[in-house]
């Protein structure tokens, strides 16, 4: 196996590929048109930031099995490309955790005690020690937002500076925070309660401003506010106002919506800590990343599962023709019950069926992308989603029978948090996945777009007045499948609609006489 390294990348991850027989050549600061040139001749790349893996390198890349991104991000790689050509893209998602959770700290302390403030008035002439009066960590609430590797080593080292730590991650399970002596709270509660907040989240659509004027409308007078994450996450216009008017004491923001920064209004307060986006910017986690990629290289070349894939995995296209319909119905019922459930400790899914003669496996981890994906978003794909998944305290079982009494192929999970329990199977008809049923109710939905999942009393009067009220604020009901137990029992309702659902629309059904809840998805 030959490696072709075109950015600098630290000699303990070289001796790694060394040490394992492959070869590696070393040539930096080369050109996209150089880099094609010569591509052809190697089996694995391996990158920075500063190259950038285009297309037009990959078409060249007759030999290319892997290319590795000795960082986080993969921005500077064609992903798309990649996978057309059935390359594995591999990155090193945990190599910077100390050093990002270290500067989360580091940056909680320099604003609690305005160090940067009073360095700056003394070297500049001023003995000032009135007006840089501090507060402690010990015994204040730190709110976590986010509990994966990096959360999770920040609510360590908080709580052995005595703080008292609530976190909010939809995605981890209760076990595994009170394995940390975290205690896992709902968003609103974590913004009344927390004296600090800080950030370890991915920015997605569902993040974007999570932290705006709303969100600080809710937080506690004097509350401080810490992003070593992902500019965008905080509203920053949001956040100048509240410092101006006092609502936040004060903010240590290491990540901008726009980089590079060097100019902001944030910049003009005395009560905001910043740093040029430096959360991993230390030497060892510069090692570790090398390190990190070489690994997963060297897997590779022994014919090991890689640890840290971003993309897909290459099937046979006879396989994926098959397999196809049955990935879209397993991530869409993952996707359906990752909006319903909130803090999954265990998985279950069971196969039924001829379908059982393929890898089922790709399936599996295709359910555990939808389960996962609306809160991590890109950072969740096919081959880490088993990973992530036990990262996060959640037990996966997968089992498989041949026989299937009503389908000719079936997939059946069961979802359990720690006090609730939901079941959904579904199958393929005519290269339509359909649900077929739900917590014990049978039912014909097809599981896509605008949804609404409505348990209710199987009585008079339920379905026709859901309809109306929706069709009062203009809302256009596309689909409506109804199931029950008995007749007056419980029913399940699932209505597919043209358009969003707002809040206040489904309050409105939830109030109504024998609705036992509703919840709109999107799928």
């Amino acid at each position: 196996m030959r490696v072709l390294i075109t950015d600098s990348v630290s000699e303990k991850g070289v001796e790694v590929l060394q040490e394992a027989g492959i070869k590696v050549d070393i040539k930096t600061g080369l050109s996209e048109d150089e880099i094609a040139e010569i591509i052809g001749d190697y089996d694995a790349l391996i990158v920075r930031s500063q190259t950038k893996v285009t297309r037009k390198i990959l078409d060249k890349a007759a030999s290319l099995k892997i290319i590795g991104r000795a960082g986080v991000g993969v921005d500077n790689i064609d992903l798309d490309a990649a996978t057309e050509k059935g390359i594995i893209v591999v990155n090193a998602p945990e190599g910077n955790t100390i050093a990002a959770a270290e500067h989360t700290m580091a940056m909680m302390l320099a604003l609690a005690r305005n160090i940067p403030q009073a360095h700056n008035a003394l070297i500049n002439g001023t003995w000032d020690r009135k007006s840089y009066m501090g507060v402690e960590l010990r015994n204040k609430v730190l709110g976590i937002l986010g509990l994966g590797k990096i959360g999770s080593e920040v609510a360590k080292r908080s709580l052995a500076m005595e703080m008292k730590v609530l976190a909010y991650d939809p995605f981890v399970s209760s076990e595994r925070a009170e394995k940390l002596g975290v205690k896992l709270v709902d968003l609103r509660t974590l913004f009344k309660e927390a004296d600090f907040i800080t950030i370890h989240l991915p920015l997605n659509d569902d993040t974007r401003h999570l932290i705006d004027k709303d969100a600080i409308a809710v937080m506690k007078p004097g509350v401080r506010i810490i992003n070593v994450a992902r500019g965008g996450i905080v509203d920053e216009e949001a956040l100048y106002e509240a410092l101006k008017e006092g609502k936040v004491a004060g903010a240590a923001i290491d990540v901008f919506e726009n980089e590079p920064r060097t100019d902001s209004p944030l910049f003009e307060l005395k009560n905001v800590v910043v740093t040029p986006h430096l959360g991993a910017s230390t030497k060892e986690a510069q090692i570790n990343v090398a390190v990190d990629v070489a690994k997963d290289i060297v897997r590779y070349y022994k014919g090991e599962a890689v640890k840290n894939a971003v993309n897909a995995p290459s099937v046979s296209p006879e396989v994926m023709e098959r397999l196809n319909p049955y990935l879209e119905l397993s991530h869409k019922m993952g996707k359906l019950l990752s909006q319903l459930m909130r803090g999954i400790e265990k998985v279950e899914i069971q196969y039924f069926g001829d379908i059982v003669n393929y890898e089922v496996g790709i399936l599996t981890n295709s359910f555990l992308r939808g389960l996962l994906e609306p809160m991590l978003n890109s950072s969740i794909n096919l081959i880490n989603a088993p990973y992530i998944a036990k990262s996060r305290g959640i037990k996966v079982y997968e089992s498989k029978t041949l026989e299937a009494k009503d389908y000719t192929n079936l997939i059946s999970v069961a979802v359990e948090t720690k006090e609730d329990k939901k079941t959904i199977s579904g199958t393929v008809f005519s290269s339509e996945p359909r649900i077929v049923r739900y917590d014990g109710f049978s039912i014909d939905a097809v599981p896509q777009g605008h949804m609404l999942v409505v348990p209710h009393i199987d009585k008079p009067r339920i379905v026709g007045p859901v309809a109306t009220i929706l069709g009062d604020h203009g809302i256009n009901i596309a689909g409506m499948q109804v199931g029950r137990e008995s007749a007056g029992g419980q029913a399940i309702m699932f209505l597919s609609v043209d358009s969003e659902v707002p809040e206040d629309i489904l309050e409105e059904i939830s109030k109504m006489d024998g609705i036992l809840g509703v919840k709109y998805v999107y799928l």
